[in-house]
């Protein structure tokens, strides 16, 4: 089965939490802080197997955590950091936030990977926090809360050649014949509800992959039919054979209806390099015709050859592949991605927040002051008072103040709930 969209929940590792800890020795009765930190949280990452051709796998599972980081131990014992769960997806993933439709990444090549979700940091013990004043302090930090999001998952078929045409030009018949592809083939429109791709051998230093694309019809572009649905696998491919039904009523309007579909869809479409082809010619009432309309278009529609075959019995195919590959010669080839990119975020400051009044309470909203009350141990006095520290610090103190709050009223931050006293 050919699944080429997929939506997924991914979440990484939390940082392990930092301790607060003192050296306790024998004949050592006032040790110091010796408290160490959490661990890394592990990072959730996609990665490119070129083994996968669909993103079947993932109707099965749709939920994906990385590790969180562990604790950290006395003596200033580092926590081991979680491991990084590695996804693997087939060449030709797009990544999007599925939330808000931000494209995060195009995955190509073998082995190139994606870092969609971060895992957090390790909180600190309180080893950090001993001053020249307070030499012993009560003050840790919990690990960092783990990154998280919804992604959609799309799948663009990667070819080196895609087969076009109206439905039943024999775009599967000629993948069949030249391929080890094994297409579903019948004779009525819409036979192939899904892309096939295989792998043409010409000799043993020429071969390319090829892919037959469900047939188009007018208003393809707008999602009519397959449509939209399949011309995105067209994006993909180097160079198209434009296959034309030899039992057509009007051959040289199905080409240019094909073309204007395709540049409808995508402007680029349009300067792919083709070749044409007439199908279906070992059919008596189909030769003359289709001469006939060869001629037509190399006349008008600025084409120095249009092939005449039979993807059934083979005739011509042999030198219409070999011109194929004469073709892919000469395209440029891309230039390689990294092997590991980072999620793009838009660029917002972390220490910016806003302030609601709901009937809970007074809802704090920001990713810095959120982060940092779920970092803080609230059972120790001198954290709490750490947080103040950094409530004043990032303005929200005043802003609580400015929207109106009042003694002993709630305040909401995260999963947390706190009270306001003068």
């Amino acid at each position: 089965m050919f699944i080429d969209e997929a939506i997924i929940y991914v979440k990484a590792g939390k940082g392990g939490d930092g301790i607060v800890h003192f050296r306790r020795e024998k004949y050592v009765p006032f040790g110091g802080p010796d408290g160490g930190d959490g661990g890394k949280g592990g990072d959730v990452i996609l990665e490119v197997n070129p083994m996968l051709n669909t993103l079947y796998h993932f109707r099965q599972k749709k939920t994906f955590k990385a590790q969180d980081g562990a604790p950290g131990g006395k003596q200033n014992m580092t926590g081991k950091s979680g491991e990084d769960l590695v996804i693997e997806v087939p060449p030709g993933t797009l990544v999007y936030n599925a939330d808000s439709g931000e494209l995060l990444g195009d995955l190509t090549q073998k082995g190139q990977r994606l870092v969609v979700a971060r895992g957090g940091r390790g909180g600190r013990g309180n080893t950090h926090f001993a001053t020249p004043v307070r030499q012993a302090p009560r003050i840790a930090e919990k690990g960092e809360p783990a990154e998280e999001i919804r992604l959609r998952l799309e799948l663009k078929l990667i070819a080196d050649v895609g087969i076009v045409g109206v439905p039943n030009a024999g775009k599967s018949t000629l993948l069949a014949k030249v391929t080890n592809a094994k297409p579903k083939i019948a004779p009525y429109p819409f036979t192939t509800l899904e892309p096939n791709l295989g792998v043409v051998v010409l000799d043993d230093d020429l071969t390319f992959t090829m892919a037959d694309v469900p047939g188009l019809i007018e208003g393809a572009h707008k999602g009519v039919g397959l449509g939209v649905d399949f011309l995105k696998h067209v994006q993909r491919t180097k160079v198209l054979i434009h296959l034309l039904d030899g039992l057509s009523d009007d051959i040289v309007a199905d080409f240019h209806q094909i073309n204007a579909e395709m540049a409808l869809f995508d402007p680029y479409l349009s300067k792919k390099p083709q070749v044409v082809a007439i199908n279906k010619i070992d059919l008596p009432e189909v030769r003359e015709k289709a001469e006939s309309a060869r001629k037509e278009l190399i006349k008008h529609s600025q084409l120095d050859k249009v092939w005449l075959i039979s993807a059934l019995s083979g005739e011509n195919v042999h030198q219409l592949l070999y011109q194929v590959a004469d073709l892919l010669q000469s395209v440029p080839k891309e230039e390689s991605l990294g092997e590991e990119i980072p999620v793009y975020r838009v660029d917002k400051d972390p220490r910016e927040f806003e302030i609601f009044e709901t009937p809970e309470g007074w809802r704090v909203v920001g990713e810095a002051i959120e982060r940092a009350a779920a970092m803080t141990y609230w059972e120790y006095p001198q954290s709490v008072r750490r947080f103040q520290k950094i409530l004043q610090a990032l303005g929200v103190e005043e802003g609580l103040r400015k929207a109106g709050v009042q003694e002993g009223d709630t305040v909401l931050i995260g999963d947390f709930e706190l009270e306001w006293v003068e």
